[in-house]
């Protein structure tokens, strides 16, 4: 009898734990958003917030923290109670720069679990339409007559925006004056009210501007073109050897319980085979790209391994 009990006592143990990941979620969940609302990462976030709450039959709560380049945000995921009740969209380069420029950061990319990358979104710069600059070498032309006045606005130091202009400025030979700024949203009002001269946010981003007739594009920066804008060339293409974008996902704080964790991974599933999400997603024009868990993760980490080894090169400070 007492080997029987010894047995039998670890799943008795087990049985709250394992009512409570059946009952979840009793209550709505918080989605934390490390950048302003307005932005790429606003735009990819809510349509699946949206959907995912028919799944998962409570409230998803959207939660913009801005601030530091994505460190408030992202420091709040990380540190949040891994109980499923907090969620929230990392980016990259920035969930894996920010603890690689600044070692005092209180998060690191083993705080958190990857749930699925939801969009895969190349850089580009764009210029009002009444700017003379109409091609990268045109830019590269200006900034050599003009060295380190020509202005360009990004989501932060050490975001794609920044690292991509930094490798222009290593593969052209010029100097630029960059621009820090909390987001994608503040780098447009910014560039329409004529404060700087550039703005370098992804393709996803200023689409809407650029059907509105407000920016146009000098060249993306993704491998190939993307099928949404055909006609916008890459920087290789153009001759400058620069490939940068920013992926956007849906992750939660390390350390959740599995069946927790299986349940927010299954709404997600649901919710971007949903019609209506999917729908929402062609609205958006956004590069949709699905990487779930595992190989998200292991992107991330290739990821983390490639930013260390450029920061012992060229360190992207201001």
């Amino acid at each position: 009898m007492r080997r029987r009990s010894l047995l039998v006592a670890p799943v008795s143990l087990a049985l709250p734990g394992l009512a409570r990941a059946q009952a979840f979620p009793e209550r709505s969940i918080s989605m934390i958003l490390a950048f302003p609302a307005g932005g790429g990462t606003d735009i990819a976030a809510r349509p699946l917030a949206k959907v995912m709450e028919k799944y998962l039959g409570q409230p998803v709560v959207i939660n913009n923290r801005p601030g530091a380049g994505g460190e408030i945000g992202f420091t709040e995921l990380a540190r949040a109670k891994p109980d499923g009740y907090t969620v929230g969209f990392i980016n990259t380069p920035t969930i894996v720069t920010i603890p690689i420029e600044r070692p005092a950061a209180r998060f690191r990319l083993d705080d958190i679990a990857p749930i699925v990358n939801i969009v895969d979104d190349p850089g580009a710069i764009w210029v009002l339409p009444d700017s003379p600059i109409r091609s990268v070498a045109d830019l590269v032309a200006a900034a050599k007559q003009r060295p380190g006045q020509i202005s360009y606005g990004t989501s932060g130091i050490g975001s794609d925006d920044h690292l991509a202009m930094l490798a222009l400025e290593r593969v052209a030979g010029i100097q630029l004056l960059h621009i820090p700024f909390a987001g994608g949203a503040p780098v447009r009002t910014a560039t329409l009210a004529k404060q700087i001269e550039l703005a370098v946010t992804n393709m996803g981003e200023a689409i809407a501007d650029y059907r509105q007739g407000q920016f146009r594009p000098i060249g993306q920066m993704g491998v190939t073109r993307w099928s949404v804008m055909p006609d916008v060339p890459t920087f290789r293409e153009q001759g400058f050897d620069v490939v940068e974008g920013s992926m956007r996902g849906l992750a939660a704080p390390a350390g959740l319980p599995k069946p927790i964790f299986d349940r927010l991974v299954a709404a997600a599933r649901k919710a971007t085979e949903d019609p209506e999400w999917q729908q929402l997603a062609k609205n958006s024009e956004q590069p949709i790209r699905l990487v779930w868990t595992e190989d998200y993760k292991a992107e991330l980490v290739a990821l983390q391994t490639r930013c260390a080894a450029l920061w012992q090169q060229h360190p992207w400070r201001d």
